[in-house]
């Protein structure tokens, strides 16, 4: 099999194909806005680190390492913050996937969110059975699931926390107090959102008196939600999912004025984090690992490194290199497989089994030679799923649907341990709708919109099922990737890495994968790497990053080939000879902390 970086002359033939007519499409939405690229420079500690979306949360989980705490107490405190100073991004109204590696056991948590008890397959659909278009469907109460995150939390907490859990909460109940300043990011995000104002509560917190959002350096305080760390720091999980706050919850989402949901105070009761086994893939001289469904993301991942293991041309291999149109054709095709499959098979692993009884039959390797012999110089006019262990699928595949906004933290602390956790409330400030939980004062919570996740159309004009369609007490479908890879001669951890970003995600993070493991970069020079993807079409390249030849380039291959901004949230912390190196995002605000 011929190395991502290496010579590979036998593929000149992909050079110059004719292109046939392909669909055009209008470039498409990303996640969260861009707000700026800033320069970011790697940072070289010895022993252990946080890097997270926001400089505030690296500081409260740096905060808890010094105190002596574990990668999983860091990783708490940092959430906590974010919740209060990236509340575009995650937050307690939401969810999160955490992998956790203790030196010789690895753990995939699970704290996405479930669809209410009262949910049907018909949640989003109108009276005449059509989809509702997905911004109505994002906004009020209906999209809003269960809450995961602080089960989770607590849960990690209980098998993996050193310091007192009250601890924990002090950075952020701190900062909610006293407040924190607004940054260029969420003013940004404000400024242009054109729904949050439309909930009483979020405009009064988040917006002046003339309906324009508090400034970059506006002290912004969160009354109520110092209130509710407060109680639960005193009084755990509970807290949040019984009694007052969750009651505050439940009346926010059946209450929406034009669009209320069916989430009950039952659901929030019987919430229940999921303790997973992480998936494993080797790949070249290493082991990645991450997270299982309902989580597609490491799938699809694995998938694009096995296919472009059988078909990838030279590709960057120096800091200031760009992939050229060999690279970006073959990762293209490789990704609209990886998708195809993706749409076909991934659902929650509690409601759907895997294709040929276990998820690894999508990445074995017979299957994934078969599938890249579909790769050809020229760009195929469509994707279909493949056939794993050669069974015939029962499922529709589901429809390219929108995926949203999150945040990433990676962890390291000195004795070896590592948390790699990306978190949500999907769509940039979820589903709107700020939640004091009971206390009565300014400021709360975001809720979050994950069951738009699920697919719209339940089944397809032939009666077939959507794996990932809508059942009560479901996990929808999510592309959250937090990764950790080990070397697999000795197994020691070489790498914690994970972004934001929707369906992006995949790319986000497989370009740093491949920018780390393949071609010869360390984490930062990976990460300013320009983004690059498909979800299926068109061909998505970095606004402004590629030379107009390669997009020619691509286009005589039969791309459609889009640029925008593509605002990935990447962060990493990557093994080095003297200690860790941490790397963050510069298109986000993210930071690292450590010694």
């Amino acid at each position: 099999m011929r190395g991502l970086a290496a010579c590979a002359a036998s593929l000149a033939l992909l050079l110059g194909c004719a292109a046939a007519p392909t669909p055009d499409t209008a470039r498409p939405h990303q996640p969260e806005a861009a707000s700026g690229v800033r320069q970011h420079s790697a940072v070289l500690v010895r022993e252990q680190a946080v890097a997270a979306a926001h400089p505030l949360a690296a500081d409260a989980g740096w905060r808890m390492l010094r105190a002596g705490g574990t990668a999983a107490d860091a990783a708490i405190a940092a959430q906590l913050v974010l919740t209060l100073v990236e509340p575009q991004s995650s937050g307690i109204g939401g969810g999160a996937f955490l992998l956790h590696w203790d030196g010789q056991r690895l753990d995939a948590w699970d704290g996405r969110e479930t669809a209410p008890a009262a949910a049907d397959e018909g949640l989003f659909l109108d009276a005449q059975g059509r989809p509702l278009p997905f911004r109505e469907a994002v906004v009020g109460g209906l999209s809003v699931g269960t809450p995961g995150l602080m089960r989770l939390l607590e849960a990690v907490h209980r098998a993996h926390g050193r310091l007192p859990w009250a601890q924990l909460f002090e950075p952020a109940i701190a900062l909610a107090d006293e407040g924190f300043a607004v940054g260029p990011r969420l003013h940004a995000l404000l400024r242009s959102d054109e729904h949050l104002r439309r909930d009483p509560a979020a405009a009064a917190y988040f917006y002046g008196p003339d309906g324009a959002p508090h400034p970059v350096g506006h002290r912004l305080r969160n009354p109520a939600l110092a209130a509710i760390l407060r109680t639960l720091a005193r009084e755990g999980a509970d807290a949040f999912y019984r009694g007052p706050i969750a009651r505050s919850i439940v009346a926010k989402v059946r209450n929406h004025p034009v669009r209320p949901g069916r989430l009950s105070e039952a659901d929030l009761a019987a919430y229940q984090v999921r303790r997973r086994e992480a998936l494993c893939s080797p790949w070249r001289t290493w082991q990645v690992c991450g997270f299982p469904p309902p989580s597609s993301g490491h799938l699809a991942i694995a998938q694009i490194l096995g296919l472009l293991e059988h078909v990838a041309p030279p590709a960057a291999a120096q800091p200031a290199a760009l992939p050229g149109p060999d690279f970006l054709h073959a990762y293209a095709e490789a990704s609209r497989l990886a998708f195809a499959d993706r749409a076909q098979y991934v659902a929650d692993p509690d409601f759907v089994a895997p294709p040929a009884g276990h998820w690894s039959s999508l990445l074995a390797p017979a299957y994934l030679a078969e599938r890249a012999r579909l790769i050809s110089p020229h760009a195929m006019p469509s994707a279909r799923p493949g056939r794993p262990g050669g069974q015939h699928s029962v499922w529709a595949p589901q429809p390219e649907a929108p995926e949203r906004g999150t945040s990433h933290l990676s962890v390291i602390d000195r004795e070896g341990r590592a948390v790699a956790m990306t978190t949500t409330i999907e769509d940039a400030f979820g589903a709107r709708q700020l939640v004091d939980g009971g206390t009565g004062l300014p400021g709360g919570f975001l809720l979050n919109n994950q069951l738009t996740d699920f697919a719209f159309v339940p089944t397809d004009a032939h009666g077939r099922p959507v794996a990932n369609r809508v059942e009560p007490g479901k996990r929808p479908r999510s592309s959250m990737s937090p990764t950790l890879v080990f070397e697999r001669a000795g197994g020691q951890l070489v790498l914690n890495v994970g972004s934001p970003g929707g369906a992006w995600i995949i790319h986000y993070t497989a370009k740093v994968l491949l920018g780390t493991l393949a071609w010869g970069l360390d984490a930062q020079q990976a990460i300013d790497q320009p983004n690059f993807g498909t979800t299926g079409w068109p061909l998505l390249l970095e606004e402004g990053r590629f030379p107009a030849a390669t997009l020619e380039a691509l286009r005589r291959r039969g791309h459609t080939v889009r640029e925008a901004p593509m605002t990935s949230g990447a962060q990493a912390l990557q093994r080095q000879p003297r200690g860790w190196l941490g790397a963050a995002d510069p298109r986000r605000e993210g930071a690292v902390r450590g010694q």
